[in-house]
This record gives C-alpha cells, structure tokens and sequence, in this order.
C-alpha cells in the first residue's frame, strides 16, 4: 500500500469508490465539481490537511460528485463543495461545507 506514509489526495470514481471505503479504516471524502469555485478554493486546503500528521492514518479521497453518481449517493452529497468521513467503511459524519475547521473537527471524530 504506497499511499500509507505520505498521505497526500487520491482521487476516487464510482468504480473504485466502495473498494477504497472497504480497505481503509478512516476515510475523508471531498466532494467536488469542475465549475465550483468554492472547491476549487478549497483545494490547496485539502491538500495541506492529507499531509498533515495529526492525520496520519486517515485516506483522503477527491471525487467529481457530477462524474460518479454511485459515490454521491452513498454520503447524500446535496451541495459542494461536501465533506464525508467514514469510519470502517460507514459514513459517520456528512457536511456541504467551505470552513477549513469544520472538515478539521469531522476528520478528527474518526
């Protein structure tokens, strides 16, 4: 598993999308879309958190909510940009939310 020690942003499709839940423990999903500005703000953001090391151990996943309907459906994504974190591979905590320590607080739940 490569991405264990540098964390950094993986980006998910619905093809993948379930497997990557199922391997991981703690996941962190930003929900996103090509003509949204406040995602496109919030990138760097995110990046900055996957490598941040009080995350250690957390997957950060990207994925385009208008690409791949599949991995919407699974955290009810009803705006973006739209947080998700999944413990065991359960959603434990969705939010459509542009504050850095809100997604902080709800990676820190898990």
């Amino acid at each position: 598993m490569p991405y264990l020690c540098s964390m950094s942003v993986q980006v998910s499709t619905d093809n993948d999308f379930i497997e990557l839940l199922g391997s991981h423990d703690k996941v962190v999903v930003k929900y996103f879309a090509n003509w949204c500005g406040s995602c496109k703000l919030f990138a760097p953001k995110y990046r900055r958190l996957s490598d941040d090391e009080r995350f250690e151990g957390v997957t950060f996943l990207d994925v385009n909510a208008e690409e791949n309907p599949e991995a919407r459906k699974v955290a009810g994504v009803d705006n973006l940009p739209y947080f998700a974190v999944f413990k065991d591979g359960k959603l434990s905590e969705g939010a459509a939310t542009s504050l850095e320590a809100k997604v902080v607080e709800m990676i820190a739940s898990l």
